[in-house]
């Protein structure tokens, strides 16, 4: 099956993909979220729809390849990562960080105000977390570029509806948005190799924690799903 939104999931050379979670993605159901809830339809052949696959690749291959030597859209060797002009880490630091959504939502407040803590989680259990809260996908959208390569600079939209649990906070059913400005330098190959972000993470945590604390026993039915685990 072909995914028109990323190309480096499907295709002869993803054959032999270590997958991390034992088969390639199924984006159906957030690609229908995607095309319903979108604010932006780009030309094919822009350079907005060019940044936009760029940017779907990147995130599926990070979440979903176990093998950083099968990345396309990247070169882990000369890779770092920034959120909210933190120092830049490199690839070896974002595997120390468990992957996920862990790097993407570093913080300096205490533990104790945490609602999601990056040093607790993995690959896995962050995966968990945020398919079973958004069980039809976390959309995400380019809604702006304002330059071009070698250095892509571009604001982002992911929204989501919170129908799952969160950290044992009760589904509220509500839209969440997040907005951020992405900066993406490429190399020669045009791989990316330094990735920026600005955003507020608490514009995603804030809403997740709205819903009444549960004993969690719908988060354990609703991950169990063989399709949901397997949904990005």
């Amino acid at each position: 099956m072909e995914d028109s939104y990323r190309t480096f999931l499907h295709g002869d050379a993803e054959k032999n993909i270590d997958w991390r979670f034992g088969a390639p993605p199924n984006y159906d159901v957030v690609n229908k979220l995607f095309e319903e809830g979108r604010t932006k339809v780009w030309p094919p052949g822009s350079l907005e729809e060019k940044v936009q696959t760029l940017l779907k690749n990147w995130e599926m291959e990070l979440f979903h390849k176990a093998d950083p030597r099968q990345y396309r859209s990247m070169d882990p060797d000369k890779y770092t990562f920034s959120l909210n002009g933190r120092k830049p880490i490199t690839f070896e630091d974002l595997i120390k960080l468990g992957g996920g959504y862990n790097p993407l939502l570093q913080t300096s407040l205490p533990d104790k105000f945490k609602l999601y803590n990056p040093d607790e989680e993995t690959a896995e259990s962050s995966h968990k977390a945020f398919t079973t809260t958004f069980p039809r996908g976390f959309a995400l959208e380019i809604v702006h570029v304002y330059c071009g390569p070698p250095v892509v600079v571009f604001k982002f939209r992911h929204w989501g509806y919170m129908e799952g649990p969160f950290k044992g906070h009760a589904p509220t059913g509500e839209k969440i948005e997040l907005f951020g400005i992405g900066i993406f330098t490429l190399d020669e190959d045009e791989k990316v190799m330094k990735v920026e972000f600005f955003y507020d993470p608490a514009e995603l945590l804030g809403p997740l924690s709205k819903g009444p604390v549960s004993d969690g026993s719908n988060e354990d039915a609703v991950s169990s799903c063989p399709i949901m685990t397997n949904t990005g």
